[in-house]
């Protein structure tokens, strides 16, 4: 009886994670608001907890309680949902290839309009810098601007399908009290403004260079929070 109703508030938590109920960044109902709601003990809820955990949805921390993860894509490349390590490795793979071309042609063939989204994206990315789930979405707005800017109708579908789950939320940005986000949100910031200075600009070459170091960079915060950094192969555009 116990693993059923374990189940089910797994299958419950899931459902408000996935369909953004529970946001990513947003504290879980407390353990004592899941007993009260579904008559269930606490060694339910705890084993719950652990299972989406494992499944990346959630991270515990030490006495402030359970938060929702970045869910994993409903249309991911090929289908696939993007829960591992190793499916963050494919992801940013991919999206090297179809981002660096995307700001390439963007640089050429972008409007005014798009590059004042791109710049409200920029200020409202460090505007709330200390609020993950916020911040989140306004770094993928700044991408699929980018794809839009390039005219090119089927970058921007790959990028709609990803949606803001492409973009890597580590648990450790949920890790410290408030400010503790502002650091790596910065490093992210001079990598977006060093790709929309280049598509202001209209030079494709470096619009696509930058977008490339961006991703490349991503890739190596992701292998330094898993704890198994990789050597970069190019000099890191943060001062």
């Amino acid at each position: 009886m116990s693993r059923n109703l374990t189940a089910a508030l797994v299958d419950d938590l899931r459902a408000r994670i996935v369909d953004g109920r529970i946001a990513p960044g947003e504290r879980l109902p407390s353990e004592s608001s899941l007993i009260a709601e579904h008559g269930v003990s606490r060694t339910v809820v705890r084993e719950a907890v652990a299972r989406l955990q494992a499944e990346g949805l959630v991270h515990t921390r030490r006495g402030s309680g359970s938060f929702a993860l970045t869910p994993p894509a409903a249309s991911a490349p090929a289908g696939r949902p993007v829960r591992t390590l190793r499916d963050r490795r494919s992801l940013l793979a991919f999206r090297t290839g179809v981002e660096s071309e995307a700001a390439a042609l963007a640089a050429t063939a972008r409007d005014e309009q798009q590059l004042a989204r791109m710049e409200e994206s920029l200020l409202r990315t460090e505007q709330d810098a200390d609020h993950p789930a916020a911040a989140l979405e306004h770094d993928f707005e700044f991408h699929r601007t980018v794809a839009e800017a390039s005219h090119n109708p089927y970058y921007v579908d790959a990028l709609t399908g990803l949606g803001p789950a492409m973009i890597t939320m580590p648990p450790r940005r949920l890790d410290g009290a408030a400010g503790t986000g502002g650091g790596r949100t910065a490093r992210v910031l001079a990598e977006h403004r060093a790709v929309l200075d280049a598509i202001r600009a209209g030079d494709p070459l470096a619009a696509s260079a930058a977008m490339r170091l961006h991703l490349a960079n991503s890739l190596w915060r992701l292998e330094a929070e898993a704890g198994s950094p990789v050597r970069r192969t190019t000099a890191p555009s943060e001062g």
